[in-house]
Order: C-alpha cells, then sequence, then structure tokens
C-alpha cells in the first residue's frame, strides 16, 4: 500500500507525484517586465536613502530600481553585482523584509514597500540569463590567493581577487561549490539548479580554479597554504553541528537538520526522500524553519518546531515564522528538550516548559515524534587556525586574523550575523584588503 501523510514512521512518497512540484515550486515566481516597471515606478528615489545602509553591501538601491525604470536593467544589474556579485541569489533567499524593505520610507508611510528584492532578482536574472558577465580582469598581478570554501563569502572574495588580477585557487571539502548557497538552504527558495548555474556565471570572470574534496586540516593545512600562495583567505563556514545532549538523543530518526535540508537539496526526486509522520524540528533560526516546512512539504502529517525562548528571540524573521505557520506547522516556544523515548528509534520527545529567564517550570509535556530534526546551532571544526572567539576566528578590520598573510570571513569569522549577504560583504571587503596589502 503506498504510503500516505498518516502512515506512522519514516516513509517515502506519502504525497502524489504531482504534488512535490508544486510544493517545492519558487516561493516568490520572477516578475515580469511590466511587473517590474509598476513596482519600480513606487521608489521615491530618495537622496539620502535607508535602504542603502540597511543593505549589508552597500548596493545603491534608488540608482538600480531608476535604471529598471527607465528600461536599462542590464545596468541596473551591474550596479548591483558591482557590489554584490552573488546578487541573484541574494534577492531570492535575503530576509529583505528586515534588511532594505523595512528601512524603505514606503514601509514607514504605508505599511508597503518596495519589493526591492523582488527588483533586485529581475535585474540580476534578465543579465545572468543573457550570460553576460560585465566584468572584466584587470592585467595580472602575478600574485595568487589561496581560499578556503566555495561558499558565499569563498566565492565572492575570490571573484573580486580574480577581477583585480591575482589567480586564486579555492579549495572546498564537497563536490559542488556554492556552500551554503547548494546545500543550506530550503529547494523552494532556489528551485531550477539556479545555485549553480550562479556559480558558472561567476566564474566567467577567469582567473579562478576549483579543487573539490579538499577540506583544511584533511586534506591541506593553513602552514601549507600559507606557503604556497601570496595570501589565504577562510571562509570554510562551520561544519560541525552541536549535538542534542539529552538522554536518548542518539536514537535513530535523531538528524542533523541541516543533513536533511542537504539531501533535499541535491534530490532529483523528492518522492523518494523518507519523512516522519510526526516532525519535531529543534531550533528557532532559518535552518530550523526551513527544515519543518520542508517537512511538511514532504507530507508530514505533523510537524512541530519547538523553541526555547519566545517568538520575538527567534532568529529565523517573522515572515519566516509566517510562512511555517501557513504550511501549516506548529511553533511552540519556551520549551526545551529533556529525554527522547523510544526502543531504539525515536517515538516521543520530552520538552519541559521554561520562564523567560530559562528557569525550568518543571511542567513537561510529550511530544509524539518519529523523526526529530537538530537545528540547534553549528561549531567552527580545524586545528591549527588563527585565534579564536567565541567559537570562532577573531577577525579584525576587513576580516584580518591572528596570522600574518591570513584573512577570514562568512559563518566561520566572528561578529557576523549568518546571512547570505553578509558573508559576501565580507568576502568582497577582505579580497579588497588582500588586494591592497599585496599591490603595497
Amino acid at each position: 500500500m503506498k504510503p500516505s501523510p498518516f502512515s506512522p514512521g519514516l516513509a517515502a512518497g506519502r504525497l502524489d507525484d504531482g504534488a512535490y512540484a508544486d510544493n517545492f515550486s519558487d516561493l516568490h515566481p520572477a516578475m515580469d517586465a511590466h511587473e517590474a516597471l509598476v513596482a519600480a515606478d513606487r521608489c521615491y528615489f530618495c537622496h539620502d536613502a535607508p535602504c542603502i545602509t540597511a543593505c549589508p553591501t552597500d548596493i545603491d538601491i534608488p540608482l538600480f530600481i531608476r535604471q529598471i525604470a527607465t528600461g536599462t536593467p542590464d545596468a541596473a544589474a551591474k550596479t548591483i553585482l558591482s557590489q554584490n556579485i552573488m546578487g541573484g541569489m541574494c534577492a531570492r533567499v535575503c530576509p529583505t523584509e528586515t534588511l532594505c524593505e523595512e528601512a524603505c520610507v514606503r514601509e514607514l508611510a504605508e505599511g508597503k514597500p518596495v519589493k526591492i528584492g523582488q527588483l533586485q532578482r529581475y535585474a540580476t536574472d534578465h543579465l545572468q540569463e543573457q550570460g553576460i558577465h560585465p566584468f572584466r580582469r584587470a592585467e595580472a598581478t602575478g600574485k595568487t590567493v589561496a581560499v578556503v570554501g566555495a561558499g558565499p563569502a569563498g566565492l565572492s572574495c575570490a571573484h573580486r581577487l580574480a577581477m583585480l588580477g591575482h589567480d586564486v585557487t579555492v579549495y572546498d571539502a564537497l563536490p559542488k561549490p556554492g556552500g551554503l548557497n547548494e546545500y543550506g538552504i530550503a529547494a523552494y527558495k532556489t528551485p531550477e539548479g539556479f545555485a549553480q548555474a550562479e556559480v558558472d556565471w561567476l566564474l566567467k570572470i577567469g582567473g579562478i580554479t576549483l579543487e573539490h574534496g579538499e577540506a583544511l586540516g584533511r586534506d591541506v593545512t593553513l602552514e601549507q597554504l600559507k606557503g604556497d600562495f601570496d595570501a589565504v583567505f577562510l571562509g570554510m563556514g562551520l561544519g560541525g553541528v552541536n549535538a542534542l545532549a539529552v538522554e536518548g538523543g542518539d536514537k535513530d530518526g535523531v538528524l542533523n537538520a541541516v543533513d536533511f535540508i542537504a539531501d533535499l537539496r541535491q534530490a532529483s526526486d523528492m518522492g523518494a526522500l523518507p519523512v516522519g509522520r510526526d516532525v519535531v524540528v529543534i531550533g528557532g533560526g532559518m535552518t530550523a524553519v526551513d527544515a519543518a516546512v520542508q517537512s511538511k512539504l514532504l507530507g508530514a502529517l505533523n510537524v512541530t518546531l519547538a523553541y526555547r525562548r519566545g517568538r520575538d528571540r527567534m532568529n529565523a524573521s517573522v515572515f519566516e515564522q509566517d510562512l511555517a505557520a501557513s504550511k501549516g506547522v506548529r511553533i511552540m516556544t519556551h520549551v526545551v528538550p529533556r529525554a527522547v523515548h523510544g526502543n531504539g528509534a525515536v517515538r516521543e520527545i520530552e520538552f519541559e516548559y521554561v520562564n523567560d529567564d530559562m528557569t525550568g517550570t518543571g511542567e513537561m509535556v510529550r511530544i509524539p515524534a518519529d523523526q526529530v530534526l537538530r537545528a540547534i546551532g553549528q561549531t567552527l571544526e580545524g586545528d591549527a587556525l588563527p585565534n579564536l572567539e567565541g567559537g570562532k576566528i577573531a577577525v579584525s578590520g576587513a576580516g584580518r586574523t591572528s596570522i600574518n598573510g591570513v584573512w577570514a570571513g562568512g559563518d566561520c569569522a566572528a561578529g557576523g550575523d549568518d546571512l547570505t549577504v553578509t558573508a559576501v560583504a565580507e568576502g568582497r571587503d577582505a579580497a579588497m584588503d588582500i588586494h591592497a596589502s599585496l599591490t603595497a
């Protein structure tokens, strides 16, 4: 008998085949040319635009929207990409509702901001779909730079360095480039292979060599890279996942949310992926929401997102929280896991209610679960790294570390906010500082 959402345990193919395509279709369908012109016409083109200040990559937003409004989307794309070379992906995954759009004067006046994110996607897609790369390499400098990690920070750094005339080699532990963009973001945010298409487009600048299956500490060492290259940039993200340190936390069916999302992103057939009937996701960030929503879209009957604090303290934006609720995800707050129950495999997870100060109330609740997804944070892995701060690489200025000639940025570096757009900005800024150092 074909499994259904009511079938207990882990099962694949809970939905009809056509449902998967519908469920994992583009969350925000692209604007057409007319929609883009109408949306662009709402911009006031502010002189001291607060949206620019709110953008981690400092894109001149009024300028690119004016360029769209005047019928020159490719010029708009170049304005965007000169500051954020991964502007296409950021247009899809950035929490614009808490960044540029929240700062929009239309939001303050009307509660309805200019659709900056969708306009950014319209412009960058228009250029990328033509296969046009708007930048050219400068004259070769003869300098070489190693970049560790082919995620947003590493690729942004590599592109800017290559554009400035340096030769860049990117080392990545995974079989595909893209990092978080390829493996860690919900499939409905980046459908139709966009992450790889953007990387292929980015590499058109030339001067960048990718080395896959090369992990720092396992296949190459920082000391080797320092000896072989003129500079090193570390952008490998966070490879470790925090354990669920409770009784029964190692039972079958207790998985890392990042692995669950990566499997989804690499699947050619969503219907072949097993999902529980009763899924519990522990965490309050974007990864937790992505895992919870996609569990529901795969056909789970009951999905609960459990978080230790209130919704106002969740790292996931209000938009993401509301998206989860709209898909049928139950959000429980002020609960801390205390035990996982089951005979070999998880059957229930037990929580304790806690106060705002995280003090336990003694009141317990058990929730049926045949799949538990951990989204409770990641950790930096590796030995012989630069000095750390709060479990991440300590940086100063534009990503300088405690080791001369070594820079860092993105999730592995201290001080960021774990957003794709921030990682891109940190990679770009480190590249400029590396360039200044190499050409001084």
